[in-house]
């Protein structure tokens, strides 16, 4: 396969000296086709590297939705302990999507806190982007996947925000490291240099240590009440099975999508 080179402007024959039958070749020219050249390169070698990545090269469970409980959290939380049997790394783990004012979205990585019958609980500073973005916009979205069994579930719904002591008592049920990172705060500003969030760091791991009890006034408990619980199984044949939950009519009814 050959590469197309880039289109050039022809060069002025007075300013180079070349005559019209022989134009010159800058050298600012040929670092630039060959500057292109390896841009094109390092393209093909993406491509190709994403094309030879493997799905699923495990023997994936079985999912059969008519054995399927009523309400989705009893099946939330057998998945979540299936895949962390299975090996799966931090299957705590989870995208967290919410959007400004004006409707721009925004998605981070973040840990589930618990789940249960009010709902789906994560936490983070008032003043984060996230908080922020909670504070105008109160609904969310959570995906959570676990390749090693095939995997994931999405979440969608209003959130509301915990009071100070059920926010406090989270943070405090944590590990030293997070109520030190909490301590650190300012999560989302901008940050002068790698040098000042150490300083930071160290003091708040110092006081962590020191005061394992030291409030965070702004650390906000959140809790996603579903108003749709989606459950993905994969299929090496592409034969996914989804099960969706809607809760309306003070109930849950269930269907089955097209994968």
């Amino acid at each position: 396969m050959t590469d197309h080179p880039g289109h050039q402007d022809p060069p002025d024959a007075a300013s180079t000296g070349a005559t019209a039958h022989e134009p010159a070749v800058h050298d600012s020219d040929a670092h630039d086709s060959a500057a292109h050249g390896s841009d094109a390169a390092d393209a093909r070698a993406f491509r190709e590297l994403l094309r030879g990545l493997r799905v699923w090269d495990v023997e994936l469970p079985s999912f059969d939705p008519a054995t399927a409980p009523d309400e989705p959290l009893p099946l939330f939380r057998q998945w979540l302990r299936e895949a962390a049997e299975a090996g799966v790394p931090e299957p705590h783990t989870m995208t967290l999507a919410t959007a400004d004012a004006s409707g721009d979205p925004s998605v981070r990585t973040l840990m589930l806190h618990d789940a249960d019958e009010r709902g789906w609980h994560f936490a983070s500073h008032r003043g984060s982007r996230k908080g922020r973005e909670l504070a105008v916009r109160p609904r969310a979205a959570l995906g959570f996947y676990w390749p090693g069994v095939g995997r994931q579930v999405r979440v969608r719904g209003s959130v509301t925000a915990a009071g100070p002591e059920e926010s406090a008592a989270d943070l405090h049920r944590r590990s030293t490291g997070a109520l030190a990172a909490g301590l650190v705060g300012r999560q989302s500003e901008v940050l002068g240099s790698t040098e000042e969030l150490a300083r930071a760091s160290d003091a708040a791991w110092e006081r962590a240590r020191r005061e394992p009890e030291a409030p965070v006034p702004s650390w906000t408990l959140y809790v996603l009440r579903a108003e749709e619980v989606e459950f993905f199984q994969g299929d090496a044949r592409r034969r996914h099975i989804r099960l969706n939950y809607r809760y309306e009519g003070g109930r849950w009814a269930q269907e089955l999508l097209w994968p």
